[in-house]
């Protein structure tokens, strides 16, 4: 808490995309106490991004100031499904689901955060407490007309989509959790701006301080268009092995690297400026993408583990496996896995499947440097994978 609080206050907006209120937060930090620091995840899968992490790393920022970090995992709202977002109803997942996922959430989370200064609550602690009068006495206190104000949910009311009533529950049970909680302070993507204003009101309503706000762009995943995701192959897990981890992200483009490395690094900004700078006078911008991938690496598994995903890249590399522009690829799957020879033809790495068998008996197919000789192997849903046909055909392809 010794932290002069305009330091403190420009390292909280690092990369974020809208703070509300900051003369509210300026007024907080005055109190010099820890703040009550909520974030909340629902465990919808088992694995983790770096997307997830980019309100994983802010919460770390705050902790490293002096603040309590308070990781929510809604397990109770994981069973209702958040809509956000959503042009249909979610599929809500089952408690042992929602357990199994939690569990490995846990796990994760703590490669971030600081373990003995984070708690980890539940939101079913307090919700499985309610009935159906508190439920009811919650649901009074907004009308359907606000609720319809959330872009998702207008969007599927013009257009005649169906929104079922549990539906509006979500945004009121988020909210309800910073009661609860008595939280200082939400972060949350800029898709869940109305879920932590929900927040805000309903501390208002009970009696509290309102909480501020703080909300963190999308990470865009590796294609350099769209958010990352699991579901579109543009990701990087933060289970993924060392070498897969590393290759991900020296796929990345230049432009997209000064992004990541504000929303994802530990390093200070200073810091970063001084690398720009060093670039504009003519450094090489992979330099400074490898620093980028080996502190990931480290960060999720450990420095020895990326010391060896940089010497074989770079074995790969000098030996003309690795392009530098190499595309990134999605295929898609007919049943959980893919063919070698169809990759190949969807990739639009070879013209035909029989192209792609004719290719594989000449020898000329690699994948990850590998030369592959099995004209029946399958590729499953999720492996990632540098495919080389001949001397000049690459891409990093991903299996959806």
């Amino acid at each position: 808490m010794n932290t002069p609080q305009s330091e403190a206050l420009e390292l909280i907006k690092r990369g974020c995309d809208e703070l509300l209120l900051e003369t509210e937060l300026a007024q907080k930090l005055a109190l010099n106490r820890p703040l009550r620091i909520k974030a909340g995840f629902d465990p919808t899968a088992p694995d983790l991004h770096l997307g997830h992490t980019v309100l994983l790393n802010k919460m770390r920022q705050l902790q490293d100031l002096g603040h309590h970090a308070l990781f929510l995992i809604g397990d109770f709202t994981g069973m209702i499904g958040d809509p956000t977002g959503k042009n249909s109803t979610r599929p809500p997942l089952s408690r042992e689901q929602v357990l199994a996922n939690a569990e490995s959430y846990r796990e994760q989370v703590m490669k971030v955060l600081h373990p003995e200064k984070t708690e980890i609550v539940f939101n079913s602690t307090w919700m499985d407490k309610f009935n159906a009068a508190d439920l009811i006495k919650l649901a009074a206190t907004h009308t359907v007309a606000r609720m319809l104000e959330r872009d998702d949910f207008g969007k599927r009311y013009k257009n005649n989509q169906p929104i079922a009533i549990h539906e509006f529950i979500y945004p009121l049970v988020q909210g309800y959790d910073s009661v609860a909680l008595k939280a200082d302070m939400e972060l949350g993507g800029t898709d869940q701006k109305f879920n932590l204003l929900m927040g805000r009101e309903l501390q208002k309503h009970y009696g509290q301080i309102a909480q501020c706000v703080l909300t963190m762009p999308l990470l865009i995943g590796l294609d350099g268009v769209n958010k990352m995701s699991k579901s579109l192959g543009n990701y990087v897990g933060i289970t993924d092995a060392p070498q897969e981890m590393f290759g991900k992200l020296m796929s990345i483009s230049d432009e997209l690297m000064w992004r990541y490395l504000e929303l994802l690094s530990a390093e200070s900004m200073a810091t970063i400026t001084k690398w720009r700078a060093e670039i504009e006078q003519g450094r090489n911008p992979r330099d400074i993408k490898v620093l980028l991938a080996q502190e990931m690496v480290t960060r999720f598994h450990h420095r020895a583990a990326a010391e060896m995903a940089l010497a074989e890249f770079e074995a790969r590399f000098k030996q003309g496996v690795l392009p530098e522009d190499m595309p990134l690829i999605t295929v898609s799957s007919a049943n959980g896995s893919i063919g070698i020879a169809q990759l190949l033809k969807q990739a639009g790495l070879v013209d035909s499947t029989s192209d792609g068998l004719r290719m594989i008996e000449q020898g000329a197919v690699k994948l990850d440097g590998e030369r592959i000789s099995d004209k029946t192997l399958q590729l499953k849903v999720g492996a990632s994978v540098v495919a080389q046909v001949g001397k000049r055909k690459f891409g990093r392809v991903t299996v959806n």
